[in-house]
């Protein structure tokens, strides 16, 4: 009870190895891997069929030259989800609650696109900073400031994984707590907060397959830009 809330935030360590290097290779264990040599089984039958449904709804407005990208892509949204309902389990750490894991995810992938796009069309790349009919008084003045929003980009994917995931677990542990000081004394109440924090976790749990899907779904919309 003396513990700060923020301390479930913090990466376990054993024998001076932080555990989070094992918890980021879970979704790599958990999900099956396809094999000629076997039949495909329910498991991966469906995992297949997510895999397609995702890719198709999320490409379908890209061109052909950013199709290349939905191996990456389909692939960061498996692992983004994983670690994502992982850490609601009990006695869990989630790395994604880590601004510095979730910067260093979206900084590389957003540089990607923009360096695609600077590779493969220049010309409209570059003029996405200075929008068409823009007053000559106003042109440096709008170059620097899509100069700006073109390098928040990255910073806002991952502070907004990061405050999402923090924000509800930070709720669900002080409700948790009130439902336990609350038990012996109200009972009553308790039992309403305990209802309150099953109807939270529910929540966490659509609101950690959103987050993930809105972190690719933002990247999709940057390639898309960028080819």
């Amino acid at each position: 009870m003396n513990l700060s809330f923020f301390d479930q935030f913090m990466s376990p360590t054993y024998l001076g190895i932080p555990l989070i290097s094992l918890a980021l290779l879970l979704p790599e264990l958990l999900f099956p891997t396809p094999s000629t040599r076997e039949l495909s089984n329910r498991l991966l039958t469906l995992q297949n069929e997510f895999l397609n449904r995702f890719t198709s709804q999320l490409f379908s407005p890209i061109n052909m030259g950013g199709h290349k990208e939905a191996l990456i892509l389909a692939s960061l949204m498996l692992f983004l989800i994983t670690l994502n309902m992982l850490g609601l389990l009990p006695y869990t750490f989630t790395p994604t609650t880590q601004l510095s894991m979730n910067m260093g995810l979206a900084v590389p992938l957003e540089l990607a696109t923009v360096l695609l796009g600077m590779r493969n069309q220049p010309t409209a790349a570059l003029g996405h900073l200075l929008p068409e009919g823009t007053p000559v008084p106003l042109i440096p003045v709008l170059i620097i400031i899509e100069t700006i929003s073109l390098f928040i980009r990255p910073l806002a994917l991952g502070v907004r994984l990061t405050a999402n995931l923090t924000a509800g677990h930070l709720l669900m542990q002080l409700i948790a707590t009130a439902a336990y000081v609350l038990l012996p004394l109200m009972p009553t109440v308790a039992i309403l907060t305990s209802i309150i924090l099953f109807l939270l976790t529910i929540l966490e749990v659509a609101v950690a397959m959103i987050q993930a899907y809105v972190f690719v779904l933002l990247l999709s919309l940057y390639l898309q830009e960028n080819v």
